[in-house]
């Protein structure tokens, strides 16, 4: 048997598991797992933003591999010396420890699954991190949690001694307009805050006349402003300017301000995708680029603000486009000091083709599609692009999620823990009456928990103990060589529940 290919028994048992559930008043309980982690400075994604996991809090929610975000509730921190592996793909990078579980798609070494369509066809499951290797393909969820909104209040109050500033409507059309001119603040606008005198400029390139216009213009529609243009010659701008106090404050309370600190607000994150495009529009408009000429044509945007860079990638994987993000160091050239930044690459033709129509350039491609990540619904598939081993010796942390038990990092959905298993007997005159179990855990851990309490039902504890991980290898007719460690998980399990029963048993005849 290939190393990473599952017999049909296996896959029986993990699509049909046999009596799963947890079991009231048992009379033992066999508990086992593997304690997994991550390096304090991963970033997962909470609230349509993102944190540190060493810095989440209960009150956070986590983006799940269900699409949705999903309460903390709890925070595990431990110490830990060992190996760390650090899994790659386009979106990013992650360390965690061996045994933590990934989303994931094993690819068998043959010829065959060098093509993507048969790749396609693979069942996916939570992989240990250790049994995964360059060109296995990872699940990355695409956030489904929708809320349309028709309106944007202007909350922010007009200072008393504020006699020049015009009213503004109380509220606006969160229309295509608002959204578009959001993306240009995004990527060239700025909040210019100083004692009576703040207002909202935007810098572009002085022969974007169209973007410029397009300002002036939702300017005038929806706040009844008149923007002021002024043009540079000589730093080949044009700034276009909003004098408005109050809606430069509504701004920066939107999106913040300073090029390194903008993000997106969590409601706008949760629009629908027919919306969003607008806003999309307007980002790679102000601070994007197309180059259909290259070989190899790409479009590309940079942004010095993390957080910005993951945002837009959460945005454009709900119009089903691919990115590869870029860390560019922190550089000096030509004496000009540049800030470490964020670049997005979207390449792939399908996916370069949805971007093009939502920012209305023609796009006839000259090459067939070549698919190293797809979509469905749901995900997109990636493949690993690196493993690298690496030792560590300090504080690593994991986190218990509400509902789904699971949670998504920059580049990888990952279990909130590793295989765990709960087993749990009903005893009577020494025979095993009943038996269920609850397993987190990969395709293996799941099917040979199924068949452990298959062999144990109806059998005494004697016969019970003498059941070993080569008859439930047997049983399935075969196990990767990697996943030996799953058949000693489901053994140890029942035999930790039959010692607690005969503890309890001894405790109980000793009163």
């Amino acid at each position: 048997m290939a190393n990473n290919t599952y017999s049909k028994k296996v896959i029986e048992h993990f699509q049909n598991p046999h009596n799963y559930g947890k079991m009231k008043n048992p009379d033992g309980v066999g508990k086992v797992g593997n304690p997994i982690c991550l390096l304090p400075h991963q970033r997962v994604h909470i609230n349509s933003n993102l944190k540190e996991i060493n810095k989440i809090s209960k009150q956070d929610s986590v983006l799940s591999h269900d699409r949705k975000y999903n309460f903390v509730e709890k925070i595990i921190k431990r110490k830990y010396k060992g190996k760390i592996l650090s899994l790659k793909n386009k979106l990013g990078t992650i360390d965690i420890t061996p045994d933590h579980l990934v989303l994931a798609i094993s690819v068998p070494n043959k010829l065959k699954f060098l093509r993507t369509k048969n790749k396609k066809k693979l069942i996916g499951s939570w992989y240990h991190a250790k049994d995964l290797k360059k060109g296995d393909i990872i699940f990355y969820p695409i956030l489904k949690e929708e809320k349309d909104l028709k309106y944007l209040e202007i909350d922010i109050p007009k200072p008393k001694w504020d006699f020049k500033s015009k009213n503004l409507p109380e509220k606006v059309p969160l229309s295509f307009d608002l959204l578009r001119l959001f993306g240009y603040f995004l990527s060239e606008g700025n909040v210019q805050d100083k004692p009576c005198k703040t207002y909202i400029s935007f810098s572009f390139n002085i022969k974007e006349k169209n973007l410029v216009e397009d300002v002036k213009k939702i300017s005038r529609k929806l706040f009844g402003l008149d923007a002021i243009i002024r043009e540079l010659p000589h730093r080949n701008t044009a700034v276009v300017s909003i004098y408005s106090a109050r809606l430069a404050r509504l701004f920066k309370q939107l999106f913040d301000n300073g090029a390194g600190r903008k993000s997106i607000p969590g409601f706008i994150m949760t629009l629908p995708i027919e919306k969003q495009k607008s806003l999309i529009y307007g980002l790679w408009k102000g601070d994007g680029y197309i180059n259909l000429d290259r070989n190899g044509p790409r479009a590309g945007y940079s942004t010095i603000s993390h957080i910005l860079a993951q945002q837009i990638k959460v945005l454009l994987l709900r119009q089903k486009i691919a990115p590869s993000i870029y860390t560019e160091k922190e550089k000096k050239i030509k004496g000009v000091n540049h800030k470490k930044a964020y670049r997005i690459h979207v390449g792939q033709r399908d996916s370069l083709l949805r971007l093009c129509s939502i920012l209305n350039v023609e796009y006839k491609p000259r090459s067939y599609v070549a698919e190293k990540a797809w979509f469905d619904d749901n995900y997109l598939y990636i493949p690993i692009t690196e493993v690298k081993k690496k030792r560590y010796s300090g504080n690593v942390y994991n986190i218990e999620v509400q509902n789904s038990k699971s949670f998504t990092s920059e580049a990888f959905c990952l279990h909130n823990c590793g295989d765990v298993m709960h087993l749990y007997i009903k005893v009577e005159k020494g025979i095993i009456k009943d038996i269920k179990y609850e397993t987190f855990g990969c395709v293996a851990a799941i099917s040979t928990s199924s068949v452990v309490t298959d062999l144990a039902k109806g059998k005494t504890l004697q016969q019970a103990l003498k059941i070993d991980s080569n008859k439930v290898v047997k049983s399935l007719g075969g196990l990767p060589e990697i996943k030996y460690h799953c058949s000693l998980l489901a053994v140890d399990a029942l035999k930790k529940a039959i010692d607690d029963y005969l503890s309890k048993k001894k405790n109980e005849e000793k009163k």
